[in-house]
Protein backbone atom coordinates (compact mmCIF):
# COMPACT_ATOMS: atom_id res chain seq x y z
CA UNK A 1 0.00 0.00 0.00
CA UNK A 2 1.47 3.36 -1.03
CA UNK A 3 2.11 5.79 1.89
CA UNK A 4 1.05 8.75 -0.26
CA UNK A 5 2.41 12.19 0.59
CA UNK A 6 3.58 13.71 3.85
CA UNK A 7 1.10 16.16 5.50
CA UNK A 8 3.49 19.08 4.83
CA UNK A 9 3.53 18.32 1.12
CA UNK A 10 -0.22 17.84 0.98
CA UNK A 11 -0.87 21.18 2.74
CA UNK A 12 1.69 23.19 0.77
CA UNK A 13 -0.10 25.59 -1.58
CA UNK A 14 2.89 27.75 -2.50
CA UNK A 15 4.95 25.07 -4.21
CA UNK A 16 7.83 25.60 -1.84
CA UNK A 17 11.04 23.68 -2.05
CA UNK A 18 10.46 20.85 0.42
CA UNK A 19 13.75 19.08 -0.21
CA UNK A 20 14.89 17.24 2.95
CA UNK A 21 11.69 18.34 4.67
CA UNK A 22 9.09 16.06 3.16
CA UNK A 23 10.54 15.34 -0.29
CA UNK A 24 13.95 14.26 -1.49
CA UNK A 25 15.97 13.69 -4.63
CA UNK A 26 19.74 13.43 -5.13
CA UNK A 27 21.20 16.97 -5.11
CA UNK A 28 24.31 17.18 -3.00
CA UNK A 29 27.51 15.19 -3.25
CA UNK A 30 26.40 13.14 -0.24
CA UNK A 31 23.05 12.47 -1.90
CA UNK A 32 24.71 11.25 -5.08
CA UNK A 33 27.21 9.17 -3.12
CA UNK A 34 24.38 7.52 -1.17
CA UNK A 35 22.52 6.80 -4.40
CA UNK A 36 25.64 5.34 -6.01
CA UNK A 37 26.36 3.12 -2.98
CA UNK A 38 22.77 1.87 -2.89
CA UNK A 39 22.81 1.09 -6.61
CA UNK A 40 26.17 -0.64 -6.29
CA UNK A 41 24.99 -2.79 -3.40
CA UNK A 42 21.76 -3.67 -5.15
CA UNK A 43 23.34 -4.68 -8.44
CA UNK A 44 26.39 -6.07 -6.68
CA UNK A 45 24.28 -8.45 -4.62
CA UNK A 46 22.46 -9.66 -7.72
CA UNK A 47 25.77 -10.13 -9.49
CA UNK A 48 27.20 -12.10 -6.58
CA UNK A 49 24.17 -14.39 -6.53
CA UNK A 50 24.43 -15.01 -10.27
CA UNK A 51 28.19 -15.61 -10.12
CA UNK A 52 27.81 -18.09 -7.25
CA UNK A 53 25.02 -19.87 -9.13
CA UNK A 54 27.16 -19.98 -12.27
CA UNK A 55 30.14 -21.44 -10.42
CA UNK A 56 28.02 -24.15 -8.79
CA UNK A 57 26.34 -24.91 -12.12
CA UNK A 58 29.64 -25.29 -13.93
CA UNK A 59 30.91 -27.56 -11.17
CA UNK A 60 27.82 -29.76 -11.44
CA UNK A 61 28.06 -29.91 -15.23
CA UNK A 62 31.70 -31.03 -15.27
CA UNK A 63 30.75 -34.71 -15.11
CA UNK A 64 28.13 -34.55 -17.90
CA UNK A 65 30.54 -32.56 -20.07
CA UNK A 66 33.36 -35.06 -19.59
CA UNK A 67 31.06 -37.99 -20.40
CA UNK A 68 29.83 -36.32 -23.59
CA UNK A 69 33.40 -35.60 -24.67
CA UNK A 70 34.26 -39.26 -24.14
CA UNK A 71 31.09 -40.54 -25.81
CA UNK A 72 29.25 -37.88 -27.88
CA UNK A 73 26.27 -40.22 -28.35
CA UNK A 74 25.31 -39.57 -24.73
CA UNK A 75 24.28 -36.05 -25.76
CA UNK A 76 21.35 -37.69 -27.55
CA UNK A 77 20.11 -39.14 -24.26
CA UNK A 78 20.44 -35.75 -22.56
CA UNK A 79 18.42 -34.17 -25.34
CA UNK A 80 15.73 -36.85 -25.52
CA UNK A 81 15.19 -36.71 -21.76
CA UNK A 82 13.79 -33.16 -21.99
CA UNK A 83 11.63 -33.64 -25.09
CA UNK A 84 8.35 -34.36 -23.22
CA UNK A 85 8.91 -31.40 -20.86
CA UNK A 86 9.76 -29.15 -23.82
CA UNK A 87 6.63 -30.20 -25.69
CA UNK A 88 4.48 -29.49 -22.63
CA UNK A 89 6.12 -26.10 -22.08
CA UNK A 90 5.52 -25.34 -25.75
CA UNK A 91 1.85 -26.26 -25.37
CA UNK A 92 1.46 -23.92 -22.39
CA UNK A 93 3.20 -21.19 -24.38
CA UNK A 94 0.69 -21.73 -27.20
CA UNK A 95 -2.23 -21.36 -24.79
CA UNK A 96 -1.24 -17.75 -24.11
CA UNK A 97 -4.09 -16.00 -25.88
CA UNK A 98 -2.82 -12.50 -25.16
CA UNK A 99 0.55 -11.71 -26.77
CA UNK A 100 3.64 -13.68 -27.77
CA UNK A 101 6.39 -13.50 -25.19
CA UNK A 102 9.81 -12.27 -26.40
CA UNK A 103 12.30 -15.02 -27.16
CA UNK A 104 14.96 -13.23 -25.12
CA UNK A 105 12.84 -13.37 -21.95
CA UNK A 106 11.99 -17.02 -22.53
CA UNK A 107 15.64 -17.95 -23.01
CA UNK A 108 16.70 -15.80 -20.07
CA UNK A 109 14.14 -17.47 -17.80
CA UNK A 110 15.31 -20.89 -18.95
CA UNK A 111 18.95 -20.07 -18.21
CA UNK A 112 18.17 -18.53 -14.83
CA UNK A 113 16.24 -21.66 -13.87
CA UNK A 114 19.27 -23.76 -14.85
CA UNK A 115 21.50 -21.58 -12.66
CA UNK A 116 19.15 -21.36 -9.68
CA UNK A 117 18.46 -25.11 -9.77
CA UNK A 118 21.93 -25.57 -8.34
CA UNK A 119 20.88 -23.78 -5.15
CA UNK A 120 18.18 -26.42 -4.71
CA UNK A 121 20.77 -29.14 -5.22
CA UNK A 122 22.95 -27.64 -2.48
CA UNK A 123 20.05 -27.26 -0.02
CA UNK A 124 18.75 -30.77 -0.72
CA UNK A 125 22.21 -32.22 -0.14
CA UNK A 126 22.67 -30.24 3.07
CA UNK A 127 19.37 -31.12 4.74
CA UNK A 128 18.54 -34.46 3.12
CA UNK A 129 20.73 -36.79 5.20
CA UNK A 130 19.70 -35.39 8.59
CA UNK A 131 15.97 -35.36 7.83
CA UNK A 132 15.92 -38.73 6.12
CA UNK A 133 17.64 -40.23 9.15
CA UNK A 134 14.46 -39.63 11.20
CA UNK A 135 12.64 -42.97 11.51
CA UNK A 136 9.37 -43.48 9.60
CA UNK A 137 8.63 -39.84 8.71
CA UNK A 138 12.08 -38.54 7.77
CA UNK A 139 11.80 -39.00 4.03
CA UNK A 140 8.26 -37.60 3.99
CA UNK A 141 9.38 -34.51 5.90
CA UNK A 142 12.31 -34.09 3.52
CA UNK A 143 10.07 -34.11 0.45
CA UNK A 144 7.39 -31.83 1.88
CA UNK A 145 9.54 -29.38 3.85
CA UNK A 146 12.69 -29.18 1.72
CA UNK A 147 12.44 -30.61 -1.80
CA UNK A 148 9.01 -29.25 -2.73
CA UNK A 149 9.32 -25.71 -1.34
CA UNK A 150 12.97 -25.20 -2.31
CA UNK A 151 12.73 -26.52 -5.86
CA UNK A 152 9.50 -24.66 -6.59
CA UNK A 153 10.93 -21.58 -4.92
CA UNK A 154 14.04 -21.40 -7.09
CA UNK A 155 12.00 -21.95 -10.26
CA UNK A 156 9.66 -19.12 -9.32
CA UNK A 157 12.65 -16.95 -8.45
CA UNK A 158 13.94 -17.44 -12.00
CA UNK A 159 10.72 -15.82 -13.23
CA UNK A 160 10.50 -13.15 -10.55
CA UNK A 161 13.94 -11.61 -10.97
CA UNK A 162 13.79 -11.20 -14.75
CA UNK A 163 10.69 -11.77 -16.85
CA UNK A 164 8.32 -10.52 -14.13
CA UNK A 165 9.95 -7.08 -14.26
CA UNK A 166 9.45 -6.70 -18.00
CA UNK A 167 6.71 -4.59 -19.54
CA UNK A 168 5.84 -7.57 -21.72
CA UNK A 169 4.73 -9.50 -18.65
CA UNK A 170 1.35 -7.88 -19.10
CA UNK A 171 -1.18 -10.62 -18.35
CA UNK A 172 -1.84 -13.13 -15.59
CA UNK A 173 -1.39 -16.05 -17.98
CA UNK A 174 2.16 -14.89 -18.71
CA UNK A 175 3.07 -16.17 -15.26
CA UNK A 176 2.10 -19.70 -16.28
CA UNK A 177 4.11 -19.42 -19.49
CA UNK A 178 7.30 -18.26 -17.80
CA UNK A 179 6.74 -20.70 -14.95
CA UNK A 180 6.60 -23.52 -17.48
CA UNK A 181 9.85 -22.36 -19.10
CA UNK A 182 11.50 -22.21 -15.67
CA UNK A 183 10.34 -25.76 -15.03
CA UNK A 184 11.87 -26.81 -18.34
CA UNK A 185 15.21 -25.25 -17.40
CA UNK A 186 15.16 -26.97 -14.01
CA UNK A 187 14.32 -30.32 -15.60
CA UNK A 188 17.11 -29.92 -18.17
CA UNK A 189 19.96 -29.58 -15.68
CA UNK A 190 18.46 -32.10 -13.26
CA UNK A 191 18.18 -34.67 -16.07
CA UNK A 192 21.77 -34.03 -17.15
CA UNK A 193 23.07 -34.57 -13.62
CA UNK A 194 21.03 -37.73 -13.01
CA UNK A 195 21.93 -39.26 -16.36
CA UNK A 196 25.63 -38.47 -15.95
CA UNK A 197 25.70 -39.91 -12.44
CA UNK A 198 23.95 -43.11 -13.49
CA UNK A 199 26.13 -43.62 -16.58
CA UNK A 200 29.36 -43.01 -14.68
CA UNK A 201 28.38 -45.66 -12.14
CA UNK A 202 27.47 -48.16 -14.88
CA UNK A 203 30.95 -48.16 -16.41
CA UNK A 204 31.79 -48.60 -20.08
CA UNK A 205 30.52 -50.82 -22.89
CA UNK A 206 26.98 -52.12 -23.27
CA UNK A 207 26.19 -51.22 -19.66
CA UNK A 208 26.61 -47.55 -20.47
CA UNK A 209 24.01 -47.59 -23.23
CA UNK A 210 21.61 -49.64 -21.15
CA UNK A 211 22.02 -47.36 -18.15
CA UNK A 212 21.64 -44.22 -20.26
CA UNK A 213 18.49 -45.56 -21.92
CA UNK A 214 16.91 -46.50 -18.61
CA UNK A 215 17.66 -43.30 -16.72
CA UNK A 216 16.84 -41.07 -19.71
CA UNK A 217 13.43 -42.76 -19.96
CA UNK A 218 12.75 -42.19 -16.27
CA UNK A 219 13.88 -38.55 -16.44
CA UNK A 220 11.77 -37.97 -19.55
CA UNK A 221 8.75 -39.00 -17.50
CA UNK A 222 9.71 -36.81 -14.54
CA UNK A 223 10.40 -33.64 -16.56
CA UNK A 224 6.79 -32.69 -17.40
CA UNK A 225 5.98 -32.61 -13.70
CA UNK A 226 8.49 -29.80 -13.15
CA UNK A 227 6.84 -27.83 -15.94
CA UNK A 228 3.33 -28.31 -14.55
CA UNK A 229 4.19 -27.49 -10.93
CA UNK A 230 6.07 -24.29 -11.71
CA UNK A 231 3.42 -23.21 -14.24
CA UNK A 232 0.86 -23.39 -11.42
CA UNK A 233 3.06 -21.30 -9.13
CA UNK A 234 3.74 -18.94 -12.04
CA UNK A 235 0.03 -18.45 -12.67
CA UNK A 236 -0.39 -17.18 -9.11
CA UNK A 237 2.68 -14.97 -9.57
CA UNK A 238 0.82 -13.46 -12.53
CA UNK A 239 -2.22 -12.87 -10.32
CA UNK A 240 0.07 -11.25 -7.75
CA UNK A 241 1.43 -8.75 -10.26
CA UNK A 242 -2.04 -7.44 -11.06
CA UNK A 243 -3.30 -7.61 -7.47
CA UNK A 244 -0.53 -5.75 -5.59
CA UNK A 245 -2.61 -5.46 -2.42
CA UNK A 246 -2.59 -9.25 -2.07
CA UNK A 247 0.65 -9.97 -3.92
CA UNK A 248 2.35 -11.64 -0.96
CA UNK A 249 -0.45 -14.08 -0.10
CA UNK A 250 -0.93 -14.92 -3.78
CA UNK A 251 2.74 -15.80 -4.26
CA UNK A 252 2.67 -17.88 -1.08
CA UNK A 253 -0.51 -19.65 -2.22
CA UNK A 254 1.04 -20.57 -5.55
CA UNK A 255 4.17 -21.87 -3.86
CA UNK A 256 2.18 -23.84 -1.29
CA UNK A 257 0.12 -25.55 -3.98
CA UNK A 258 3.10 -26.30 -6.21
CA UNK A 259 5.29 -27.48 -3.32
CA UNK A 260 2.55 -29.71 -1.91
CA UNK A 261 1.90 -31.33 -5.29
CA UNK A 262 5.64 -31.74 -5.85
CA UNK A 263 6.14 -33.30 -2.42
CA UNK A 264 3.14 -35.58 -2.89
CA UNK A 265 4.57 -36.87 -6.15
CA UNK A 266 7.94 -37.61 -4.55
CA UNK A 267 6.33 -39.39 -1.60
CA UNK A 268 3.90 -41.50 -3.62
CA UNK A 269 6.00 -42.38 -6.67
CA UNK A 270 8.01 -44.84 -4.63
CA UNK A 271 4.93 -46.47 -3.10
CA UNK A 272 2.12 -46.42 -5.67
CA UNK A 273 3.80 -48.60 -8.36
CA UNK A 274 4.36 -51.38 -5.81
CA UNK A 275 0.74 -51.16 -4.73
CA UNK A 276 -0.35 -51.33 -8.36
CA UNK A 277 1.73 -54.45 -9.01
CA UNK A 278 0.22 -56.09 -5.94
CA UNK A 279 -3.26 -55.58 -7.36
CA UNK A 280 -2.74 -55.85 -11.12
CA UNK A 281 -0.73 -58.51 -13.00
CA UNK A 282 1.79 -56.06 -14.48
CA UNK A 283 5.48 -55.41 -13.98
CA UNK A 284 6.94 -52.63 -11.86
CA UNK A 285 8.18 -50.69 -14.89
CA UNK A 286 4.74 -50.47 -16.47
CA UNK A 287 3.19 -49.64 -13.11
CA UNK A 288 5.72 -46.84 -12.59
CA UNK A 289 5.15 -45.34 -16.04
CA UNK A 290 1.37 -45.59 -15.66
CA UNK A 291 1.38 -43.89 -12.27
CA UNK A 292 3.63 -41.01 -13.35
CA UNK A 293 1.53 -40.36 -16.45
CA UNK A 294 -1.72 -40.54 -14.47
CA UNK A 295 -0.38 -38.18 -11.79
CA UNK A 296 0.77 -35.65 -14.38
CA UNK A 297 -2.55 -35.88 -16.22
CA UNK A 298 -4.54 -35.17 -13.05
CA UNK A 299 -2.38 -32.20 -12.00
CA UNK A 300 -2.07 -31.05 -15.60
CA UNK A 301 -5.85 -30.97 -15.85
CA UNK A 302 -5.95 -28.72 -12.77
CA UNK A 303 -3.58 -26.31 -14.53
CA UNK A 304 -5.46 -26.64 -17.82
CA UNK A 305 -8.74 -25.64 -16.19
CA UNK A 306 -7.16 -22.44 -14.85
CA UNK A 307 -5.72 -21.56 -18.23
CA UNK A 308 -8.94 -22.48 -20.04
CA UNK A 309 -10.99 -20.32 -17.70
CA UNK A 310 -8.66 -17.38 -18.31
CA UNK A 311 -8.93 -17.89 -22.08
CA UNK A 312 -12.74 -18.06 -21.96
CA UNK A 313 -12.95 -14.93 -19.83
CA UNK A 314 -10.45 -13.11 -22.05
CA UNK A 315 -12.55 -13.86 -25.12
CA UNK A 316 -15.79 -12.91 -23.39
CA UNK A 317 -14.59 -9.41 -22.51
CA UNK A 318 -13.43 -8.52 -26.01
CA UNK A 319 -15.43 -5.67 -27.42
CA UNK A 320 -17.56 -5.91 -30.56
CA UNK A 321 -14.69 -4.85 -32.77
CA UNK A 322 -12.59 -7.77 -31.67
CA UNK A 323 -10.03 -5.62 -29.88
CA UNK A 324 -8.50 -7.54 -26.98
CA UNK A 325 -8.65 -5.98 -23.51
CA UNK A 326 -5.63 -3.98 -22.43
CA UNK A 327 -4.03 -4.89 -19.10
CA UNK A 328 -3.83 -2.26 -16.41
CA UNK A 329 -0.50 -0.48 -15.97
CA UNK A 330 1.74 -2.06 -13.33
CA UNK A 331 4.50 -0.58 -11.24
CA UNK A 332 7.03 -1.71 -13.83
CA UNK A 333 5.41 0.08 -16.74
CA UNK A 334 5.93 3.74 -17.62
CA UNK A 335 2.83 5.93 -17.65
CA UNK A 336 1.23 6.52 -21.03
CA UNK A 337 1.71 10.00 -22.43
Amino acid sequence: MSPGRDPVERADEQSRDLYDVSTWEPRSITDRLASAIYTGISYGFQTIVLVVALVITLALLVQPAVLVLEDPSLAVFFGLSVVPAALLAGFIWRTDITTNEPLGLLVGTFLLAVLFATFAAVVNSAFGPSLQAIPLVGTILFFYLIVGPVEEGVKLLAVRVFAYRSDTFDAVIDGAVYGAIAGLGFAAIENAIYIASTVSQAGAGTGTVTAATGIATVRALVGPGHVIYSAIAGYYLGLAKFNPRYAGPLVVKGLLIAAFIHGTYNVTVGIAPELITSVLPIGFGLAFVSYVILFDLVIGYYLYRKIARYRRTYLSVRDDTGTPPKPERTEFEPPQR
